[in-house]
């Protein structure tokens, strides 16, 4: 018997305040909706998005864009080889006034983190992201601080110009939820960036269309969108297949198969869903797993990438049958 899903008021809502913001950013970057729509997807998953591509494609723009549609606290930080860990999470001042230890928090303490060029900075600085990312609290002289939700880390690099730059470990990128490339523009969607963007920046004009109240009860909603014992099962399929994939030498991590899933029930809320189908998984199986993969030799031999290879365990897993109306 097909199980009948009411779709909540709550959805509706998401999906305006959504579209709001998908506007606003795409009246900043032009041409990149599907680059636009992971980002909010990851958003409203609780996650961290890596954007990564060649100098001057927008990434920081992206990232940018998003902060300031959203009304809440944002915090920049620029990467650079001499940053310390401290001058991300804050560090314990000596007041002498009052004589104590007063704990000055540091840039991480916003809800949008945009980490500029991640992969120039030292892995002591880089691993200071870890314990935010993964706990949504920072640790400092031992006294431990929640972070506020929302709490989003946008991280930039380029895959080029790799000297004198620290890769991330496989640890760190396990951390985030997607990758995304953004990838060069089309030529009409370039010609309409040198109309737009040829005197001011859009960038300056933006103004926020969504508070961070309602991003809470975005993400409370998405929480809510079921997702079925088969839908599971599909997921840990494609995860398990990347471990015995004889292309690569390290598959995917449990952690991503709990972010595939919450992944999906974003992209499944987005598209008007209170329930999560197999097409959720299929579309956000390269983005949110293709970055924790390492080829083997011989797939590199062969200049396979691990987004083919994903692309390839996903026609060939088995896709459940499930009936939702």
């Amino acid at each position: 018997m097909a199980v009948t899903h009411d779709v909540p008021p709550q959805l509706d809502e998401l999906v305006s305040t959504a579209h709001r913001i998908r506007e606003a950013v795409e009246s900043v970057v032009e041409g990149k909706s599907d680059a636009v729509r992971l980002t909010l997807t990851v958003l409203l998953a609780e996650g961290h998005l890596l954007i990564e591509d060649v100098p001057g494609v927008g990434k920081t723009m992206l990232a940018k864009a998003l902060a300031r549609s959203i009304d809440c606290p944002v915090r920049r930080v620029q990467f650079t080889p001499d940053l310390l860990p401290s001058d991300i999470t804050g560090v314990s001042a000596y007041n002498q006034q009052t004589r104590e230890f007063e704990f000055k928090p540091g840039p991480v303490f916003a809800n949008i983190v945009v980490g500029d060029e991640i992969n120039r900075a030292s892995p002591k600085t880089q691993s200071a992201l870890l314990e935010c990312m993964e706990e949504h609290q920072v640790t400092v002289d031992g006294v431990t601080y929640q972070l506020d939700s929302p709490f989003m880390v946008i991280a930039t690099q380029n895959p080029i110009e790799m000297e004198g730059t620290y890769p991330l470990p496989e640890a760190q990128r396990d951390r985030f939820t997607a990758r995304v490339a953004m990838g060069y523009p089309e030529p009409h969607a370039e010609l309409e960036m040198l109309d737009v963007h040829g005197g001011a920046s859009p960038l300056d004009k933006l103004q926020p269309v969504a508070t961070t109240a309602e991003v809470r009860a975005l993400i409370e909603a998405v929480r809510g969108v079921y997702v079925s014992q088969p839908v599971k099962k599909y997921a840990i399929d494609l995860v398990v297949a990347t471990r015995h994939s004889p292309d690569l030498r390290l598959g995917a991590s449990p952690r991503s198969t709990l972010q595939l899933v919450r992944a999906a029930r974003a992209h499944a809320a987005l598209a008007g869903r209170d329930y999560v189908i197999p097409d959720d998984l299929q579309d956000l199986a390269v983005p949110v797993l293709a970055h924790r993969l390492l080829p083997s030799v011989e797939a590199q031999g062969q200049r396979r990438l691990p987004e083919q290879v994903v692309t390839d365990l996903v026609r060939r897993v088995p896709v459940p049958e499930t009936r939702a109306s």
